[in-house]
């Protein structure tokens, strides 16, 4: 019989505001669902958004097919089956690996991995800060213990592929070690204790939910226009401290200096997605990524006192957006919102991908190995945004 059991949250946690976020799932072998409890383990996933399941067996092939198993139409890997693995540009080919044997599951981790699942030899990086933001955690103060998010995402193309429905991640071999302190770096004096190379994560309901009238107006009515290849344009450019976000500095590459392009693969979503299972708003939005943001006016009858753009707008100037989407977002990842998971080996997380934002966190050694299988698949279909009453209600 399937049992859930919340999840053990930090002492920097809120439970009062996280008492539905996460739940641990015991009593049931994920290599073996009936479709009981299947049903079960989706009503759960997208009530609670992250689910942990503990000293688990679970093979390449089941792997794939639990995580196809919310979206059976799906076929390839979020960003393609090896596509990443043959994009020299992308600022995800150092982080992750396509297993030959099932394209689908990738190879992540840490350190000089040999003999695994067909790959004779592999040497990953666990993402860092360092390699990623504009301004570093001394070398003196991370010998102390103190890091940073590296980049707060949901798993997404955001070009071609729409976005997976739903991850999961798999500790097969998790480095031991101490903790270590998150510290924002963004003039608030926010620091985070965490776990190891934690993988931290923020509900976007909470993050919607917590905005003022005059954000939540403007999110309801309003999409992001994710940059071509934005993997590649990025990657030049430079990130905030709190991971959420590029800085502005005109690094990002031109049309000219990207990968042959399509026009129409360019993705423009909603910034606020409607959950299938419980019908609740979740602003999503990839931070680092979007180009452009188009606003809708207010509806008729609407209030226009306090609103922004109520006539609506068309922005594309990088900073202006990206100063929005810091107001919008930032008070998401407050440390008393963010569930930062301590690893241990055998662990599965099976996350709602369109419900939640995540990021790796940490910085390890060359020596610190650590083996994850993650598996997510681009979806059949596209989010769903806010219906007309939802707008009618927020707006």
């Amino acid at each position: 019989m399937i049992e859930l059991a919340p999840l053990p949250l930090p002492t920097s946690a809120d439970p009062s505001i996280l008492r539905d976020f996460g739940r641990e799932v015991k009593g049931v072998r994920l290599g073996a669902l009936s479709p009981e409890d299947f049903g079960q383990i989706q009503g759960a996933l997208y009530k609670h958004s992250v689910l942990l399941f503990r000293d688990v067996e679970l093979t390449l092939e089941e792997q794939y097919s639990l995580t196809k198993a919310f979206d059976p139409e799906a076929e390839n890997y979020g960003h393609g089956n090896n596509k990443v693995d043959n994009s020299k540009q992308s600022i995800l080919r150092s982080v992750i690996k396509s297993i030959p044997r099932v394209p689908q599951v990738q190879l992540v981790g840490n350190g000089t991995i040999y003999d695994h699942e067909g790959i004779p030899e592999v040497v990953l990086k666990h993402p860092s800060h360092t390699t990623f933001h504009a301004t570093h955690v001394s070398r003196e103060d991370s010998e102390k213990g103190f890091t940073r998010f590296y980049r707060w995402h949901m798993d997404a193309a955001l070009y071609q592929y729409a976005p997976p429905k739903v991850t999961t991640l798999y500790g097969l071999r998790v480095p031991e070690g101490g903790g270590q302190i998150i510290r924002y770096d963004d003039g608030t004096g926010d620091e985070l204790s965490a776990p190891l190379a934690t993988t931290a994560f923020v509900s976007g309901k909470i993050m919607f939910d917590i905005l003022p009238p005059e954000l939540k107006s403007l999110a309801v009515r309003s999409r992001a226009k994710y940059a071509l290849h934005p993997f590649v344009w990025m990657s030049r450019a430079r990130a905030s401290p709190t991971g959420l976000g590029m800085e502005s500095e005109g690094l990002e590459l031109t049309p000219s200096e990207l990968p042959p392009w399509d026009e129409s693969k360019q993705k423009l979503y909603p910034m606020v997605w409607k959950n299938p299972g419980t019908g609740e708003l979740h602003l999503q939005v990839h931070p680092c990524a979007v180009a452009e943001v188009l606003v809708d006016p207010l509806p008729e009858g609407s209030k226009h006192e306090g609103a922004l753009y109520a006539a609506g707008a068309h922005l594309k100037d990088l900073k202006e957006i990206r100063d929005l989407l810091q107001r919008m977002q930032r008070p998401g990842i407050a440390p008393k919102l963010v569930y930062p998971h301590d690893w241990k080996e055998k662990d599965l997380m099976l996350f709602h991908n369109r419900g939640v934002i995540h990021t790796a966190v940490g910085t390890l050694n060359a020596d610190q190995v650590r083996v994850f299988h993650q598996c997510n698949l681009a979806a059949s279909d596209d989010p769903a945004g806010p219906t007309m009453k939802d707008v009618t209600r927020w707006a």
